[in-house]
């Protein structure tokens, strides 16, 4: 049979190892056929020249065990991996490698799609500039989300950043009465979180407006590796040949690195920083690279990555060149967690380098961006007047040092703790009245980043 071998010299782990191959590529799709009959999915990993000729590297979306090397016969499709597409893909879910898992059988594709994408000359993309509404006063306020941003979250273990990934989902919208999907993908995650994702979309009626792509822990570790490029794959089409908005929320970035490792250590690759492989930073980038505008394209792409930190150290390899290669970062707050602040974003270390492209008359509001820069300075300045008065005491302080005192944590309780006071998905209007009351705590004269034109407006007592 022609690309047919039944030269499998090892099952190591993952991995299934073909020697004495010929014409065969990378990221090929093969069948492996077992002696009972039973067939199982795998893609070419990576190939080598051997004494025995090329020697193919093959990992399979399935089980190894009770794979024997002897009497296996592997046959090589002569394609990659492709998902397929149309207008009907909407409101499905899929599993990693975009085999339906909703119980409804596949629709009729308009096309496939290689799902590495295809290369974007660098200057076909557009500047975004647009407004996304999380329905998050510390995201849409203080670290705007603009159509075509890669925008991560930093998280932890323990913290509840998938609550904060599906109240995203459901919640996220744009002002203009654009075409909005969200494309949901989460790797190696429990039964119980998969779940709960599913059932946080279809109660919000949001399972309509999004495609959403499940990998659970027990999964085969390869889904972890495809799935963020199916998912892109198909907010790539949805924006530009079907003119949507689309959102990209990928979870837990931490978990594909994981398997990553994982697949390089079973290659015997010669590991990086921390075991994972040297080419991470690489593999990180050709996945976030694919979120922006194209020049005559009405849709965009834009990614939410959320990431749970190592021991919450930054500088591990994941959230380390994730922050080299995105444009900003969300960070979580373990303790504002511990207050039971939620969602418990921490906004000084958090950053969106796009937001006052997003931002703005006939885009949010004339006095966002002042408010945004006050409230900034004000909050650190209520920190550190709050570290003061605990070594000499608030009785030490002045009337302003106790206005600033009070806003830090008004800050905290009425604007950062959203879901604590009932208001999980406020407009940007919502968001920046809170942000007004918030300001009034101080004197007048106290707010000197913002227009006088807009504290006659806003600014009350």
């Amino acid at each position: 049979m022609r690309n047919s071998y039944s030269t499998v010299s090892s099952v190591q782990g993952p991995l299934v190892i073909v020697k004495e191959t010929k014409g065969v590529g990378n990221e090929e799709l093969c069948k492996v056929k077992l002696p009972s009959g039973e067939e199982k999915l795998g893609k070419v990993l990576s190939l080598y020249e051997s004494s025995d000729g090329v020697t193919a590297v093959v990992q399979l979306f399935e089980d190894t065990r009770g794979i024997p090397a002897h009497a296996t016969v592997v046959e090589f499709l002569g394609e990659g991996l492709k998902m397929s597409v149309g207008p009907e893909i909407l409101g499905r879910i899929f599993d990693g490698a975009g085999r339906p898992r909703d119980g409804i059988p596949m629709f009729l594709a308009s096309k496939k799609l290689d799902i590495n994408g295809l290369p974007l000359n660098p200057k076909a993309r557009t500047m975004p500039n647009e407004f996304i509404q999380t329905g998050i006063s510390t995201i849409d306020v203080l670290n705007t989300l603009v159509r075509g941003q890669k925008l991560p979250i930093f998280s932890g273990a323990g913290l509840p950043h998938a609550e904060l990934a599906a109240q995203i989902a459901r919640n996220a919208s744009v002002r203009d009465g654009s075409k909005f999907t969200v494309v949901f993908g989460a790797m190696g995650v429990t039964r119980a979180e998969s779940e709960y994702f599913m059932k946080e979309l279809e109660n919000s009626g949001a399972q309509a407006r999004s495609v959403l792509f499940l990998n659970e822990a027990a999964d085969p570790v390869v889904e972890r590796i495809t799935l963020p490029r199916v998912a892109l794959t198909v907010a790539e089409y949805l924006a530009y040949e079907c003119d949507h908005h689309v959102l990209v929320i990928l979870t837990d970035m931490t978990n594909y690195a994981e398997a990553l490792r994982e697949i390089s250590a079973a290659k015997n690759e010669i590991p990086g920083r921390r075991g994972f492989p040297s080419y991470l930073y690489t593999d990180l980038a050709s996945l976030y690279e694919r979120a922006g505008r194209v020049h005559g394209k009405e849709g965009s792409v834009t990614q939410l990555p959320i990431l749970s930190m190592p021991d919450d150290d930054r500088t591990h390899p994941i959230p380390d060149l994730t922050g080299y290669i995105t444009e900003g970062q969300i960070q979580l707050s373990r303790d504002l967690n511990k207050q039971g602040i939620s969602p418990p974003v921490e906004v000084l270390p958090s950053l969106s380098r796009l937001r006052s492209a997003g931002i703005g008359e006939g885009k949010t509001r004339a006095d966002h961006a002042n408010v945004a820069d006050q409230l900034f300075a004000a909050y650190a300045r209520g920190l550190e007047i709050r570290e003061l008065a605990v070594i000499l005491g608030e009785s030490s302080l002045s009337e302003v040092d106790r206005a600033y005192l009070t806003l830090a944590q008004k800050f905290e309780k009425e604007f950062v703790d959203q879901n604590g006071t009932g208001e999980e998905n406020r407009s940007i209007e919502e968001s920046l009245t809170v942000a007004w009351r918030i300001l009034s705590y101080l004197p007048k004269a106290e707010l000197k980043r913002v227009k006088p034109v807009f504290i006659e407006q806003y600014y009350k007592s």
